[in-house]
């Protein structure tokens, strides 16, 4: 059986991560470390801090 690429959290996150990047990073993994070089990037620029929660939301296995 195939395995599932996203689920519908993890779709939502990734719409939300184009609107408020830390906060889909913080619903995804909460105050670790990821959360704050994201807030982070996205003081630096709005950009680097999207593509950073994309990352984040792709690469987990999990919610928290």
């Amino acid at each position: 059986m195939a395995k599932v690429v996203s689920s519908n959290w993890d779709v939502f996150l990734y719409l939300l991560a184009i609107i408020l990047p830390p906060v889909s990073v913080f619903l995804k993994k909460g105050f670790k470390s990821e959360f704050w070089i994201n807030i982070c990037l996205t003081i630096l620029g709005w950009i680097p801090g999207v593509i950073h929660a994309w990352y984040v939301i792709s690469r987990s296995e999990g919610a928290m």
